[in-house]
């Protein structure tokens, strides 16, 4: 591939120009603006299999993929073709559709931790109306969270929430945030067995916790897998103190295996949220779990949650695709070895040479962490080496490939990236490390 300049890219600075007349920031979304890794941002025309073009015509070889949500790539043809023969029958009702049954038993018949669920637009959607089923379950009012994992942008869970909240205030991770709003919000160090236990068995807390949320592997300060004896550990406490056990599974979900991190992990939680490549890249989510406990929402129970788009047929259809493609035979194995591919000579490099790098990975989920040799929560932030990360990001971009733009995000590998493709991003890597270490 061409390198790619700044003067390559014309029209994405003019485009990014116009954006920012109109709309806050240039962006939707704080991250898009590419400040983290001071490069000019990306603005796409479009998304075809492993690739991504700019408005110039660039093309990149895309493991950003929707932030994860594109696990079959951009524009699959299933994916798409459901979405064409849907759009004839409308955009969205404002009422249920036989579509929503379809998608939400697939979620069922694959994570046997769900019974029911409800659809919701956004995984910010997912996690705040899981944890107020969890209030409204137990009666209880204090949540755990744990520094580094983010839970999207409502109000009461923005403390320390990592990816783009790093820098921030530590206690309400946004201005804009009252301290009452987070003054139920407990956060703690992730995979900190100890603290967490000594926590959930305080007179203090015990018995007024209603849940707590977790990512079972990290996506939000870069790839960091949750331990087994961590995981395992809030399982049996929350079990004993009767509060709720949240896994947010936003971005694991069907992407480290079919049935989720907790399939790997062998734990059920209580509830589960969902979104990303459980709608094929549309806007859509959702949670679930026990029918017990779902069954508090109205208009059977107490507890209230609604929304005009949610169920909509266009994400339906999308995210019932999504999912049959992932059901075929030998998908999460050959995630797992288009991961290798890519990512075991990298790690093998780094280690001969005793780089401060490593690589960390689960199923088609990765993080190259430049400045220590492990990452294992946000308390390890400060070691590592943002400047080096910077200097990488933009080897890699001039060479036509786009990660995701932070070193505390997660990058991804999807059903269609080729080998083409993988050997030659490893090969541009091996280069940097080469050039580097």
């Amino acid at each position: 591939m061409t390198t790619i300049t700044t003067q390559d890219r014309p029209c994405c600075a003019q485009s990014f120009n116009k954006l920012t007349e109109v709309i806050a920031g240039g962006v939707g979304s704080p991250t898009r603006a590419f400040k983290y890794v001071d490069e000019a941002p990306i603005v796409v025309k479009r998304g075809a299999g492993d690739m991504i073009y700019d408005v110039d015509g660039n093309g990149y070889i895309d493991y950003h993929m929707s932030w994860g949500a594109l696990v079959h790539g951009h524009a699959h043809p299933a994916v798409i073709g459901g979405i064409q023969r849907r759009l004839a029958d409308g955009t969205s009702y404002g009422l249920s559709c036989p579509l929503e049954e379809e998608l939400a038993r697939l979620i069922v018949s694959n994570v046997p931790s769900v019974e029911k669920v409800r659809f919701v637009a956004s995984g910010t959607e997912a996690t705040m109306s899981a944890l107020r089923v969890a209030r409204g379950y137990t009666g209880r009012d204090y949540v755990i969270k744990f520094t580094g994992c983010f839970h999207g942008h409502a109000d009461f869970l923005l403390v320390r929430g990592g990816s783009a909240m790093i820098g921030q205030t530590p206690t309400a991770s946004s201005a804009g945030v009252p301290a009452d709003m987070v003054k139920y919000t407990l956060c703690l160090p992730y995979n900190d067995v100890e603290a967490t236990r000594d926590v959930l068995n305080s007179p203090e807390y015990r018995d007024n916790i209603a849940a707590v949320i977790v990512e079972p592997i990290a996506g939000n300060m870069g790839v960091v897998p949750g331990t087994k004896e961590f995981l395992t550990m809030l399982r049996e406490e929350t079990e004993k103190t009767g509060a709720l056990l949240i896994f947010d599974e936003v971005i694991t979900g069907f992407r480290v295996a079919l049935g989720g991190a907790q399939q790997l992990y062998g734990i059920k939680p209580d509830l589960t949220c969902f979104a990303k490549v459980m709608g094929g890249g549309t806007q859509t989510a959702a949670f679930g779990g026990a029918q017990e406990i779902m069954d508090v929402l109205a208009p059977k129970g107490p507890v209230y949650q609604a929304g005009t788009l949610t169920g909509n047929p266009i994400s339906m259809e999308a995210g019932i695709q999504t999912l049959k493609l992932l059901e075929a035979p030998g998908v999460f194995a050959e995630l797992e070895r288009k991961a290798c591919l890519l990512l075991e000579p990298v790690a093998e490099r780094l280690e001969r040479k005793g780089a401060p790098a490593c690589v960390q990975h689960v199923g088609s989920m990765f993080t190259l962490f430049l400045g220590r040799t492990e990452m294992t929560c946000m308390e390890d932030a400060p070691g590592l080496n943002d400047s080096l990360f910077r200097r990488f990001y933009s080897y890699l971009f001039a060479r036509g490939i786009l990660l995701a733009p932070a070193q505390y995000e997660a990058s991804f590998i999807s059903t269609v990236h080729t080998d083409e493709h993988l050997i030659y991003t490893r090969d541009v890597i091996l280069d940097f490390i080469e050039q580097t270490f």
